[in-house]
């Protein structure tokens, strides 16, 4: 099954500077950040994987795997998964598209932010400039550029099983 991107993106845009009434706001239990993106990549899979402790899904407050609101949990499921819902590889930087999730690390050894892939200007060749909508710090199109962080690794979502 195919990642619709585009309409992944639209969701990012729609709900960027306000919150989507049928999920929780996280900003006071840590950030919204990776909640945000979880919506935004739900958008375009429309498949979740209910998997006990280790699946991506949101019902509620109290019924969400970790992997739909925590940065690292997302990342060990989109990397490792095999069953249903998104898949993705860690890539290069350079080889980021619209729709994809970049993490930042601001120490250098835990990562801590979730930002959502939704414009890229520039020649890929040359100067690439990648702009991402994200929560917590509401941000739409904002350029990777602008952050201060030590690391950042690239989710490519590759599919959805």
């Amino acid at each position: 099954m195919p990642y619709d991107r585009q309409k992944a993106v639209q969701y990012a845009r729609k709900w960027a500077l306000k919150r989507n009434p049928a999920y929780a706001n996280f900003n006071s239990m840590g950030g919204d950040c990776t909640n945000f993106i979880s919506q935004c990549l739900f958008a375009g899979v429309g498949v979740m994987n209910y998997k006990k402790d280790v699946g991506w899904y949101y019902n509620s407050l109290s019924d969400r795997s970790a992997a739909w609101s925590g940065v690292e949990y997302l990342h060990r499921f989109l990397v490792s998964n095999k069953e249903a819902g998104p898949y993705a590889e860690e890539l290069p930087i350079e080889s980021v598209t619209v729709g994809d999730i970049i993490q930042l690390s601001f120490n250098g050894s835990r990562f801590a932010h979730s930002l959502f892939v939704t414009k890229l200007t520039g020649d890929p060749a040359n100067t690439r400039h990648i702009l991402v909508t994200t929560h917590t710090f509401d941000s739409l199109d904002r350029p990777l550029s602008s952050y201060s962080y030590q690391k950042s690794r690239l989710l490519h979502i590759a599919g959805v099983n």
